[in-house]
């Protein structure tokens, strides 16, 4: 990788925390320039806005890190159980910290999709990517599952679930909140099947 490479990808790494810490409005260009060490020509090189700067993290770092976190559940031979075994997890290994942060992706998505169309337009063809997903993960064993069930329908409502939830536990700053809905989410998936 070079110099350039590596300039670009701590940009888009301190970036990212910032925006996890503070959201993306009060994220500070100085304190990136400042954490990265690099002088605003070095950063303007790269992107040539805080806009283009936070559509790069959105892109490059929160979606692959999401996709990257729901994969291997979808990927189980059975979803369901795969999707309740990975949401439990989540329950029993979230820091306080992370209850009070929230998920970086969530965050972004809130604060930004009614404020910039370039947001909405990336958020929208995430959750679409997220969708379509869990509807092939849920094809997979459809034989399994209620006859009467619209796969659309049902991974909206998970996705919606979850980050329901995780907005609930942030606001309420209580993982509990978080626990027990994520408990109720796992029923319902479990009732899907026949």
């Amino acid at each position: 990788m070079s110099d350039a490479e590596q300039t670009r990808q701590k940009i888009l790494e301190v970036t990212a925390d910032e925006i996890h810490q503070h959201g993306f409005k009060a994220t500070s260009l100085s304190i990136i320039l400042n954490r990265c060490e690099i002088s605003k020509g070095a950063l303007y090189y790269h992107f040539t806005n805080k806009i283009e700067l936070g559509y790069a993290v959105f892109e490059e770092v929160f979606v692959p890190m999401f996709l990257a976190t729901w994969q291997p559940a979808l990927d189980d031979d059975d979803p369901i159980d795969g999707l309740c075994h990975f949401f439990t997890a989540m329950c029993n290994e979230m820091t306080c910290s992370e209850v009070v942060c929230g998920c970086p992706l969530n965050n972004l998505c809130e604060e930004m999709a009614n404020v910039d169309e370039g947001f909405r337009l990336r958020i929208l063809a995430m959750q679409e990517n997220l969708n379509n997903l869990i509807v092939d993960a849920l094809k997979r064993i459809e034989v399994q599952l209620r006859d009467d069930l619209a796969f659309r329908q049902v991974a909206y409502f998970i996705v919606a679930t979850f980050h329901g939830s995780t907005s609930l536990s942030k606001s309420s700053r209580n993982k509990e909140l978080f626990q027990q809905v994520i408990a109720e989410l796992c029923l319902y998936l479990r009732r899907l099947k026949k």
